[in-house]
């Protein structure tokens, strides 16, 4: 695929702004479904006895295995045809080569290009060391902000083009709490820019509040009972 700078601006698409469509994964009915039904704030937060870089690797390079694996559940449905450009909500993404020449591509050589990148960057010991004792280079948090880019424009393309696929599928459980959980994590470590995210803002704000327990159910009241005889004994009468 050819070496591809770290660089991906996002660019409106020059047309007129549609009329806001309405969006599936909105609904309640889709938002209400997750895997896990905890405060996701609670994996993510930095353990005290583990260093910050070693932490940022473990996370990163799991949620790179998810989301790959989470559009390969519908890559047969990401083609060139069907996808012509890498978009999500009023957004297409292009690639920068390392001339600073725009490349607009299809959405599934995008993906290819997001995965290939990171792949070769989370196995790169050079980078993303596993050996004991091997430090990690200065450039590593920069390089983890990129690969976490890159990652949510993929799940925003599937929010945005491949959403009724995953219904289908019934896999939108797990693209909520995998979204939600990516989302909590880059913030809580400052790792995406928030006008990066802001298109699916409103999403985040719906998945990433824990879902709240569901009410009690009442306990049936008890039947009035008759008055015992010996309370009957102790009424005065008048």
């Amino acid at each position: 695929w050819g070496w591809l700078s770290l660089k991906s601006k996002t660019k409106p698409n020059g047309k007129k702004p549609p009329a806001e469509e309405k969006k599936q994964y909105l609904e309640l009915e889709y938002t209400k479904i997750r895997v896990v039904d905890f405060d996701l704030k609670e994996l993510v937060v930095l353990p005290r006895e583990i260093d910050l870089n070693e932490w940022l690797a473990s996370n990163t390079t799991t949620f790179f295995n998810l989301i790959n694996l989470q559009y390969s559940t519908i890559s047969e449905f990401c083609t060139g045809d069907t996808c012509q450009a890498m978009t999500a909500c009023n957004t297409i993404y292009y690639w920068y080569d390392e001339r600073g020449k725009k490349t607009k591509c299809t959405a599934p050589q995008y993906v290819d290009f997001v995965m290939s990148l990171c792949q070769k960057l989370v196995t790169d010991e050079e980078i993303f060391p596993t050996k004991y004792g091997k430090e990690f280079p200065n450039s590593f948090e920069s390089l983890v902000k990129k690969i976490c880019r890159y990652l949510f424009h993929v799940l925003a393309h599937l929010y945005w083009a491949h959403f009724k696929e995953t219904v289908a599928l019934d896999l939108q459980g797990h693209l909520n709490t995998l979204y939600a959980h990516f989302i909590v994590f880059v913030r809580e470590f400052n790792l995406v820019e928030p006008k990066e995210t802001c298109i699916m803002d409103d999403l985040s704000e719906v998945l990433c509040t824990p879902v709240p327990p569901p009410a009690p159910t009442p306990a049936p009241s008890a039947p009035a009972s008759a008055p015992s005889p010996s309370s009957q004994n102790h009424v005065t009468e008048r």
